[in-house]
């Protein structure tokens, strides 16, 4: 491992204190390296704007800065055990280009402030991928409900059969939940969206840092002011946006909940594709649901690393090594989430339900409700009208779920899903994207 950036010189480095404290950082920071990058390249800019950096230096500092992401992208260079962290690699690689200069970049700035930008900048990326993803399933989920809105369907409460639904509406449950799951990760990510670096270790520097300038170079739309709230944040930030992770993990395993149901045999509702199931390895007339069913736990680590920042963020104000354990946990459970949620777009577009299967599931006391409410029309107060039709259910056994679906005229109700409105919602979101 390369010295340490803390190294004074006449330090005499236990490897094993120094892998216990570094941890898995330097794994870690391969998610955030190119983030690292720019917020350097940013940096470097600002401290040339007020010449502590000659233009000259400034050009031969972003020159290589930029030689290194590239480097970095192709593979041609390898952040591995060598280095402590990200940040230590960075100032490795420009002070073996540049010498002396190399070792300006970190003029002005702390470890601390630089981990914040860099992991402020992949949340704020996070977010917006999540949010383009929700946009992107409920997009389908509301062509599915306008293809298939007059398909009866059972619905369900306590998971016993209730009342007659439609397919419509259950696509459309679906459509409307990821929009407000991706409108929550788009005002999450604009929540975060300010700028920690020019704070430095929590209590500001001794030069005119141009912060304005380096938060427009990275596209932040303000300033976290005070620097002792910005070391404050560190882990406060990534729980919101692991919170906004969660609400549509929390859909994703409802949805497949449902799945995992419907294409039992005992349902036969749906099939999924083969891409979407596997074989046993001992039954040859199996196949299995497993990419639904891990859908199903995509929330466990999202939930987990929620539960391990709430745990690490019992702290005094100021930076605290503590907060370097809340990277790992936020970093694999957006990655996991992301890529679970990346999967049912395609997923719900090559679903195959059974229209005969779900008509024969609605019997006929699944249409007392519907009768009950009927007779208040004509006068009979609901609860005499609940009780007169619970008296006699079989006269139900010949009505239509059409008929009932057609009836179902309320706001949202099968005969009047809005889609419309649910559409427009939706334009709103991806413009804003």
């Amino acid at each position: 491992m390369t010295s340490p950036l803390w190294d004074k010189g006449n330090t005499d480095v236990d490897r094993r204190l120094m892998e216990f404290t570094a941890g898995e950082d330097v794994i870690l920071d391969r998610q955030l390296f190119i983030y690292d990058i720019a917020a350097s390249i940013a940096h470097v800019r600002g401290l040339g704007t007020i010449t502590v950096l000659s233009q000259d230096e400034v050009t031969r500092l972003v020159e290589s800065l930029t030689s290194l992401r590239e480097a970095f992208s192709s593979g041609s260079f390898q952040l591995d055990e060598r280095f402590e962290d990200g940040h230590s690699a960075i100032e490795f690689y420009l002070t073996q280009a540049l010498g002396e200069l190399g070792k300006k970049v970190h003029t002005g700035r702390s470890r601390n402030d630089q981990v914040l930008v860099a992991q402020r900048l992949f949340l704020r990326d996070a977010l917006h991928r999540l949010a383009r993803n929700c946009a992107a399933i409920a997009d389908v989920a509301l062509h599915r409900a306008r293809q298939e809105r007059d398909i009866p369907m059972p619905g369900y409460t306590h998971l016993q059969r209730a009342v007659p639904s439609s397919l419509g509406m259950w696509f459309a449950a679906f459509a409307e939940a990821f929009i407000d799951n991706g409108n929550l990760a788009r005002s999450t990510a604009s929540w975060l969206n300010s700028n920690p670096l020019g704070t430095a270790a929590g209590y500001g520097v001794n030069l005119p840092l141009p912060r304005d300038q380096v938060s427009a170079e990275l596209a932040f739309e303000r300033l976290q002011v005070n620097p002792i709230y910005a070391q404050n944040s560190r882990g406060k930030f990534e729980f919101q946006a692991l919170t906004a992770l969660l609400q549509a993990l929390l859909d994703t395993r409802r949805l497949a909940w449902d799945l995992s149901l419907f294409t039992t045999e005992e349902f036969a509702f749906v099939e999924l594709p083969d891409a979407y199931t596997t074989g046993s390895s001992i039954m040859p007339n199996k196949r299995n649901p497993d990419v639904v069913e891990l859908l199903r736990a995509a929330t466990s680590p999202a939930v987990g690393a929620i539960n391990e920042l709430i745990s690490l963020l019992s702290l005094p104000s100021g930076y605290h090594r503590d907060l370097q354990n809340t990277k790992g946990p936020v970093l694999r459970a957006l990655n996991r989430g992301l890529t679970a949620i990346e999967l049912i777009a395609p997923l719900l577009d090559a679903l195959r339900f059974s229209p005969d299967a779900l008509r024969n599931a609605i019997s006929g006391p699944m249409h007392a409700t519907d009768h009950a409410v009927d007779l208040t029309g004509q006068g009979v107060p609901f609860r005499d009208a609940y009780r007169q039709v619970a008296a006699s259910l079989d006269q139900f056994a010949n009505r239509k779920p059409e008929d009932s679906l057609q009836a179902r005229i309320s706001p949202g109700g099968c005969a009047n899903l809005l889609l419309e409105q649910l559409q427009s919602r939706l334009q709103q979101l991806t413009q804003a994207l």
